[in-house]
């Protein structure tokens, strides 16, 4: 009876693929196997990883190429709409309301916003602008008043009026208050 059981396992032993091997050198060969297998998973891993993060770094260098791009026609473009509006502000003319001021009245520094000294320069041809209207520093044409600069302020010049610089007191009552049309040169 204990050769049959002997001769039983072996039989079994042999169908299963166990025959002249050990217990232990089975264990090894199915540990080698599983290491291999994991190995070859791994690698297979970590080269769909780099795939991956290959394509992901592509697509982030793309897309910060195209922000650059699209920042730099942004700039682009509203450089090219304030040259457009300059372009138009320029030889643009208005119909305003001027009245006259002096450098020699109670109280008058005779020194412009803009640091002109109109007492020493009583020949300079200045005007005095709402700078929402004319920006100070603008090259203008008044009619009947000659080409000036726009380097003053008023509290009274508020919207589509200016004060036009006359040096003498009697002259500047005289000029009153007209339209005239204002061209801005630059």
């Amino acid at each position: 009876m204990k050769k049959l059981i002997m001769t039983s396992i072996a039989t079994i032993l042999i169908g299963l693929g166990f025959a002249g091997t050990t217990l232990s050198e089975n264990k090894e060969v199915h540990a080698q196997t599983l290491k291999n297998t994991t190995e070859n998973t791994d690698a297979a891993n970590v080269s769909e990883n780099k795939t991956s993060l290959d394509k992901k770094t592509s697509t982030v260098a793309y897309i910060n190429e195209q922000e650059k791009k699209a920042v730099q026609h942004a700039s682009s473009q509203k450089g090219q709409e304030s040259q457009a509006k300059q372009k138009t502000q320029e030889n643009k003319t208005i119909t305003m309301e001027a009245t006259a001021y002096t450098a020699n009245c109670a109280g008058c520094s005779g020194v412009t916003r803009t640091g002109i000294n109109l007492k020493a320069n009583p020949n300079q041809k200045v005007i005095a602008v709402d700078p929402n209207v004319i920006p100070l520093g603008t090259k203008v044409h008044v009619e009947g008043y000659g080409t000036a600069v726009a380097g003053d302020i008023g509290s009274d010049i508020q919207g589509n009026r200016i004060d036009v610089f006359i040096p003498s007191r009697q002259n500047a009552l005289d000029f009153g208050r007209k339209q005239v049309k204002v061209t801005i040169l630059s």
